[in-house]
């Protein structure tokens, strides 16, 4: 599916969707215990795909309404499953549930897309194996088809820190069900640790302990998911808030400005987006306690930044970067080529077919913003949904119209991102 977007000035309120990465810990965290209502959770392509496998575990999951699920969990004691566990795109649900597939007594097979089954997976499968689980490749190459199982014990084990935070949450979160919890130790720096720090908050929220070691995390065994009161309330997404706050900085109307709502403070890295576009020259007001973010427009400067903490953030720096005036410098980024597409080649690829002056180097993207001016044109999404959301901002800055491919992607985080710009008064055309 198509989408043309011109060149358009918005303003208004809009809300943010809820957290994806804070979804499908939950979800997930309800089906290691034994019930839970999640409330406020983005319901996407991807959490889908984790609710599913709760079900092929043995759990229940029930809509109540579009704001709450109910999880009947499977006590920390996943069934085998009677079939595969497509994962569809979702490397967040294909991860997390390695782990929970490998306390399974049988084995369990989780395969995916096209794109899922490029990325890796081999540092988790190898931790699996020192924990005496069973972790392999079908193909022998660390990526889907998946085959994990035999019921490990917990233990201690040594993990990459820089490939994946997935690997360390997934492991966490299985550990916590184990006879023996589990010490990892960290063998690189750790990359994208936020992402680990809202593993730690959401754990504590279902009433589970982690501990932060000299050298990694300890998880101890023998604990129970047991979120208060039997409830969980998913906060707003950060990365998908950072497009709204990106279209505001870069489109609003003269005497307007755009407001989020649901932007609440929690431990996502993301929020960094807050302080970027305020260093870039971008006039943000958070207020905190109402969780509304408020932004008008703002002739941006560029900045360098590294986005080891937050990689998902680098498509709208990127696109931010191309509407800026000097160089926009992303910094430590070679981790953000292994996630849906390889994201620093895409937005090297597409802002370039839109006119911007882009430098490409293993691990830094530099946008020449002052060398720059946008055209509408045809560019691709790479079937990723941040490539897609990112490149719908530029357009909003960018002469003529531009059409973007792989549109249906956004279901994957953000499911009404082309209604909420609409809603904005951007132009927007889709095309089924």
């Amino acid at each position: 599916m198509d989408v043309s977007i011109s060149r358009s000035r918005v303003r208004g309120r809009v809300r943010a969707p809820p957290s994806k990465s804070y979804t499908h810990r939950a979800i997930l965290a309800a089906g290691y215990g034994d019930s839970a209502t999640i409330i406020d959770p983005l319901i996407s392509a991807d959490t889908q795909a984790t609710m599913r496998a709760i079900e092929a575990f043995g759990g229940t999951v029930e809509h109540v309404d579009e704001d709450h699920i109910e999880i009947t969990g499977f006590n920390g004691r996943p069934r085998t499953p009677t079939d595969i566990i497509n994962c569809e795109n979702s490397g967040t649900t294909t991860r997390l549930v390695a782990a929970c597939g490998a306390l399974a007594d049988g084995l369990c097979v989780l395969t995916g897309d096209e794109s899922l089954r490029s990325r890796p997976h081999g540092p988790l499968l190898e931790a699996i194996e020192t924990l005496d689980g069973r972790g392999e490749s079908t193909r022998r190459n660390g990526q889907a088809p998946l085959i994990v199982g035999d019921a490990f014990q917990g233990g201690s084990v040594a993990i990459p820190g820089d490939i994946s935070s997935q690997y360390i949450t997934a492991l966490l979160m299985a550990g916590a069900v184990t006879a023996d919890g589990i010490d990892i130790t960290l063998e690189t720096e750790l990359k994208s640790a936020p992402y680990v720090d809202i593993t730690i908050e959401l754990l504590s929220a279902f009433d589970v302990t982690v501990e932060r070691t000299a050298d990694g995390f300890a998880v101890p065994g023998g604990q129970s998911y047991t979120p208060t009161d039997g409830t969980y309330v998913v906060p707003g997404d950060f990365s998908s808030i950072s497009y709204l706050l990106a279209a505001g900085a870069v489109a609003a109307t003269t005497d307007g400005a755009v407001i989020i709502e649901g932007a609440h403070q929690s431990a996502q890295g993301d929020s960094a987006i807050v302080e970027i576009i305020q260093s870039m020259g971008g006039q943000v007001a958070w207020d905190r306690n109402a969780g509304e973010l408020t932004v008008p427009a703002a002739s941006l400067t560029g900045i360098t930044v590294d986005v080891g903490n937050m990689p998902d953030l680098l498509p709208t720096i990127a696109t931010l970067g191309a509407i800026a005036d000097g160089d926009t410098v992303i910094n430590n980024c070679e981790h953000v080529r292994y996630k849906e597409t390889d994201r620093v080649s895409a937005m090297a690829t597409e802002l370039g077919a839109m006119g911007a002056s882009v430098t490409e180097k293993q691990d830094r993207l530099t946008i020449h913003g002052g060398e720059t001016t946008l055209s509408g044109t045809h560019v691709e999404g790479h079937g990723d949904h941040r490539i897609v959301m990112s490149l719908a901002i530029a357009a909003l800055a960018a002469e003529g119209e531009t059409t973007i491919s792989d549109s249906e992607d956004v279901d994957v985080s953000f499911p009404s991102f082309f209604e909420s710009l609409s809603a904005l008064g951007a132009s927007v055309q889709v095309h089924k």
